[in-house]
């Protein structure tokens, strides 16, 4: 099943389900007109929302073309990113000059949630020299789940997978990780692909907790990455339970994976600048990739084995937002 948002008076939009090929659509029932309502009422909303679906594979629905889209969730009660390839964490250690982490516990941090970029909205910035930077990760939306839940418990709760464009802010991350406190400034809005599928969806590339097919990533037009996300240290199951130590987890929670690494980066490319700029110290002694400017173009999208497009994609500038 494939579920997304189109833009609509109210700042959350209007829940609508898709067709598994992207064409047809149809607007959810009454009693659950955004996503945040379905995810609120999953039990009851899921099976109904999964007859909608299979009509649509039949035939039914309207054409897509002409929607709107906004992130599917266009604002979540709660978003928690974690850091879950270690060939991305090991080759940023490695460009610092610093001992590669060996965490006991999965890392996450808890970002801004109150607003989701659309897949096609400029994405605003202050200014170029803050170093702009995407970051191609895939996420899961899970419905309410209790703190200490297993993580083989915690598989059960994942009802959504998602594709995100985690925009940072690289000048400001370093300061404020310094500061033990974490990112506030660094982390602007992140920007979401527009449809959420369920995991069976997915077929056999949803496997072990992972999304195990490759983040395809064009920069101005070039493709910059093809890593795989079948590489993740820990699945989004263990994620979630990580996330659930010590606390009940509301419906509607996202949890990214973040950056998505492969450790083969040099042949498959990367999903984030800072990845590309780290293998050019490592490999030269210097970065020398630029950060992002205005006005230019990143693309994100994730094929499956018939060439088709899971989470549509996310095609965005970077602009400036003047700021007095």
């Amino acid at each position: 099943m494939k579920l997304a948002t189109i833009r609509a008076e109210d700042r959350d939009g209007r829940l609508v389900v898709l067709s598994s090929d992207n064409a047809r659509w149809s607007s959810a029932p009454e009693q659950w007109p955004t996503f945040q309502s379905a995810m609120d009422q999953w039990a009851d909303a899921a099976p109904a929302l999964h007859s909608m679906a299979e009509e649509l594979n039949k035939g039914t629905g309207e054409p897509v073309s002409g929607l709107n889209f906004c992130a599917p969730l266009p604002r979540a009660w709660q978003w928690l990113d974690g850091s879950a390839f270690n060939s991305h964490g090991e080759l940023m250690q490695k460009a610092i000059g610093h001992e590669p982490l060996t965490p006991e516990k999965p890392l996450m941090y808890q970002g801004m949630s109150h607003v989701f970029l659309g897949p096609a909205d400029d994405a605003p910035f202050p200014s170029e020299d803050l170093d702009i930077d995407f970051e191609g990760e895939f996420g899961v939306i899970i419905d309410e789940t209790p703190m200490g839940v297993s993580s083989d418990d915690a598989l059960g709760h994942i009802k959504l997978v998602v594709l995100i464009n985690d925009w940072s802010l690289r000048r400001l991350a370093g300061p404020e990780m310094r500061t033990g406190f974490g990112w506030v400034q660094a982390k602007p809005a992140c920007s979401v692909a527009p449809f959420a599928v369920t995991p069976d969806e997915l077929g056999p590339a949803w496997r072990n907790g992972r999304v195990c097919l490759d983040l395809l990533v064009d920069w101005n037009g070039k493709r910059f990455g093809a890593a795989n996300g079948e590489t993740m240290s820990v699945g989004f199951h263990e994620l979630v339970a990580h996330a659930a130590a010590t606390r009940d987890l509301c419906a509607g929670t996202i949890i990214g994976s973040g950056t998505v690494s492969n450790p083969n980066y040099r042949e498959v490319g990367s999903s984030c600048i800072a990845e590309r700029r780290g293998i050019e110290i490592v490999d030269t002694g210097k970065p020398e990739t630029a950060f992002m400017k205005f006005g230019e173009r990143v693309r994100m999208e994730v094929l499956d084995g018939e060439g088709r497009s899971v989470f549509g994609a996310i095609d965005q500038r970077a602009v400036e937002r003047k700021v007095s």
